[in-house]
């Protein structure tokens, strides 16, 4: 049953493969592209291997029945995590035959960084890169953004059973704050979908109003509403030099970080849940507090006379100054990580390193497309710390967590505990993985929570002006394997893995 869903889901990949196909073949016809065998030949590999496990996994009549009967949770974290993997296996195939990159560790590095949405890329050529395969290279991050088993579930009904569509849609969607939109799974997923192919084609026609051509504004709208970053070209948004599409972008960045779930509780007249919600005003209060904090940075900093920072590379003029505050905050807290004029933090100074490693951490809201910890962890935490305190002054009162006056049950703050806990330990793993591959220790730094967050950009050789091409193979599937478990929000991919070394049987 597992494998047959598997490649059901395999299948779904090779569609979206081919319309890539089809459009480096129109680029052919238009300016010579050669990448047209490259994506026909991954599409067809990857069809026939989906075909070969629908094959595989198919089961006489009353076996099939007990095969789905016997569907448990740890089956959905199996499914969502080989799922993941299998689509940077494959989706790697056309920068390999393409000769995009040179190697499997960096195929497989720029394919899962795309899935992931975590938008860091090995490429210096991007601009010398053909259509269809920059077209794959969004398609990818649209894909990955709102989720590959939300997406599968929205379109391709394969399964027989709500439960089982509730447990994959749960082991992907594992943060806290994903609303159930309708008793049945499916029209969940379809409504989720629906949102963001809606503010993704809104998202393309803003962008289009601008400087962007036709291609360039579909490739960058699938990349700014799944929080990805990847862009069709190696200087990012600033190749537009546009303040326009500085704001653009910032707006539609701000709006994946919302989580969808608002968006349909506003659109079907229940805005007061949506204003009352509050993880969502932490969220604007946050990207209002570290606007502040870069603003008041770049007229503050010059002043302290201090070697941490660089007063030349500061954006000059308020409205220069707000909107690069704006750019760097909105880009930087949904983990999206485009490049625009003036946004090199690195080159701004140490000062700055500090607020834009918290918005890495932090991430946006539970249910959108960013990553990081997610903002409803973080109130839920605090909130739990702070409760400590009161049992300590009042040890025979009864205290709880409250969010949007909703009490969040003990189980609740204990997995949100335990997550900050594990997330912690598996980022000093991987600086300490990153220092042993040669790495310095702030670069160590800064390349670990970017991966582990989703986020894209780190600092010196990996920093917003460069690419990550000289990090080490041992790096590179470092942060490969961390983009995963930071995207599925560790406990799937955690538990897959224990499941496996005790010998669980799938």
């Amino acid at each position: 049953m597992k494998i047959r869903i598997i490649g059901f889901i395999l299948l779904f990949e090779a569609a979206f493969m081919l319309m890539a196909s089809l459009v480096a073949l129109f680029y052919f016809y238009r300016c010579g592209d050669g990448d047209v065998l490259a994506l026909t030949v991954s599409t067809i590999i990857t069809a026939i291997s989906g075909f070969i496990m629908i094959s595989a996994g198919r089961s006489p009549g009353k076996h099939h029945q007990q095969n789905i009967e016997n569907f448990e949770v740890k089956d959905s974290f199996f499914i969502v995590t080989t799922t993941w993997v299998l689509f940077a296996l494959f989706g790697m195939l056309p920068f390999l035959l393409n000769g995009t990159v040179a190697t499997v560790t960096d195929a497989f590095f720029e394919a899962m960084s795309g899935f992931t949405t975590t938008g860091a890329t090995l490429l210096n050529n991007i601009d010398e890169q053909p259509h269809g395969i920059l077209f794959w290279r969004s398609m990818m991050q649209w894909l990955g953004g709102l989720g590959i088993i939300v997406l599968f579930l929205a379109v391709m009904p394969a399964l027989n059973r709500n439960s089982n569509k509730v447990m994959m849609f749960s082991a992907e969607m594992s943060g806290i704050g994903v609303k159930k939109l309708h008793p049945k799974m499916m029209m969940t997923a379809r409504k989720l979908l629906g949102i963001y192919v809606i503010l993704t084609i809104l998202c393309a026609l803003m962008y289009w109003f601008g400087p962007m051509n036709t291609f360039d504004a579909i490739c960058h709208a699938m990349t700014t509403m799944s929080s990805g970053g990847f862009s069709t070209h190696q200087a990012s948004i600033s190749f537009y030099n546009s303040p326009y599409i500085e704001y653009v972008a910032s707006f539609f960045m701000f709006a994946s970080g919302i989580n969808f779930s608002l968006y349909y509780l506003l659109i079907t007249g229940e805005g007061k849940l949506f204003r009352n919600n509050e993880e969502l005003r932490w969220y604007i209060g946050s990207v209002f507090l570290m606007m502040t904090i870069i603003i008041g940075l770049f007229y503050v900093a010059p002043k302290l006379d201090t070697v941490l920072t660089n007063e030349d590379s500061f954006p000059v003029g308020f409205e220069n100054r707000f909107r690069t505050a704006l750019f760097h905050v909105t880009s930087i807290i949904t983990s999206t990580c485009y490049q625009a004029t003036n946004y090199d933090y690195d080159l701004w100074g140490g000062l700055f390193l500090i607020p834009t490693f918290i918005m890495m951490a932090s991430g946006a809201c539970a249910g959108s497309t960013s990553g990081g910890i997610k903002i409803i962890r973080e109130v839920i935490a605090i909130k739990s710390i702070n409760n400590i305190f009161r049992r300590l002054l009042h040890p025979n009162a009864l205290f709880s967590v409250k969010v949007s006056n909703e009490v969040i049950d003990e189980e609740k703050t204990r997995r949100v505990v335990n997550f900050l806990i594990i997330f912690l330990l598996l980022y000093v793993l991987g600086v300490l993985l990153f220092i042993i591959s040669g790495s310095p220790l702030e670069e160590a730094m800064f390349n670990c929570i970017s991966a582990l967050g989703n986020s894209g950009p780190g600092v010196g050789r990996t920093g917003p002006a460069f690419s990550f091409s000289e990090v080490s193979d041992m790096g590179k599937w470092t942060m490969s394997i961390l983009m995963l478990v930071g995207r599925l929000e560790i406990y799937t991919v955690l538990v897959t893995i224990l499941a496996v070394f005790r010998g669980s049987r799938y």
